[in-house]
């Protein structure tokens, strides 16, 4: 059997456990590693036994398959070149900043019979997994992800940064049109929105509550699901499904068998096999669009917030400095 034939394009934090993971999937085969920063690419090339370049052009002829892990806003550029390359592609959520955008590589994917995945990994959480054997049809859902702040990734603000991972699974499980939703959010340490909170109501009639911050002291990635006979708590850290149902006059409590798996490993070698057989991908750029649609929405409502905050600040400083003259 041939191997795949990939290759890593922006090799920082992620990029380099792309490249870890193509290095030990069987039927694979890691032909280079692409940076800006020379040095890095060189570092991780050395260790998974690959070659190192700077430039997209240096990528050997005959290279099928891509991750692109490269900052959101150059994943247009370079998925558009790639694309024309010939190569099918696995971009890091979100698939662009824009869904102008988004829709762009669509059609040029579409056009040149290319494969696009996006990398919402989630989906491949072994706990996500056995939930959906036991979803049937979601009233209510919070969801709760925290994190530390870094630099990475403030390109853009939490909702593309980190909601959108949540976005994605909500859209999977309600598999619902969103009918409206509302948001509010506030920015700590960046130009965008730190925090962010949104409330979706589709037109199945589930809501759900979903509740982003990038400037918190501790690690939190949670999700509730309510259905008409079953509470599900799952913890995307952990990989753990917990199901309460009322039976008679008491509250059961059920683990859902999920064995610890790495959900990238598992979302590469999915991606891998989709080039390999010619399969539409677990993840395709359709439903990375659609959660970049929801993503877009909320993100104007929270810039919205924002700007109104903002006004009703500075009128309450406006009217402070004016009591305190008197």
């Amino acid at each position: 059997m041939d191997k795949v034939k990939v290759a890593v394009v922006g090799v920082g934090h992620l990029g380099s456990r792309h490249a870890r993971i193509y290095h030990e999937l069987e039927g694979v085969e890691l032909v280079g590693v692409v940076d800006t920063i020379r040095a890095r690419a060189e570092e991780e090339a050395e260790q998974y036994h690959t070659r190192a370049f700077a430039e997209l052009d240096e990528l050997p002829e005959g290279t099928e398959a891509v991750s692109v892990v490269v900052p959101t806003d150059r994943h247009f550029e370079v998925a558009s070149r790639l694309l024309n390359r010939g190569c099918h592609l696995l971009v890091e959520k979100p698939l662009t900043v824009t869904v102008a955008e988004a829709r762009e590589l669509l059609k040029l994917a579409d056009r040149l019979g290319l494969m696009i995945q996006v990398g919402h990994v989630e989906r491949f959480n072994p706990a996500v997994l056995a939930v959906e054997k036991i979803l049937k049809e979601p009233r209510f859902i919070e969801c709760h992800r925290q994190a530390s702040f870094q630099p990475r990734g403030t390109e853009v603000g939490v909702v593309l940064d980190l909601m959108i991972h949540d976005l994605d699974i909500i859209l999977h499980l309600v598999a619902s049109p969103v009918d409206a939703l509302e948001a509010v959010g506030v920015s700590v340490l960046t130009p965008y929105e730190d925090i962010a909170n949104a409330r979706i109501r589709f037109k199945s009639g589930c809501i759900a509550n979903v509740t982003a911050s990038r400037v918190s002291p501790e690690r939190m990635r949670k999700i509730r699901i309510f259905q008409d006979d079953a509470y599900i708590s799952l913890d995307y850290v952990d990989q753990e499904a917990l199901v309460y149902r009322k039976e008679a006059n008491r509250i059961t409590r059920e683990y859902l068998p999920a064995p610890k798996r790495e959900p990238l490993k598992l979302e590469l070698k999915s991606f891998a096999e989709s080039v390999r057989l010619g399969g539409k991908p677990q993840v395709p750029a359709e439903h990375g669009l659609e959660a970049l649609k929801v993503a877009a929405e909320i993100t104007r409502e929270v810039e919205r917030s924002m700007r109104k905050l903002k006004k009703l600040q500075e009128k309450a400083k406006e009217e402070w400095s004016g009591e305190t003259k008197l």
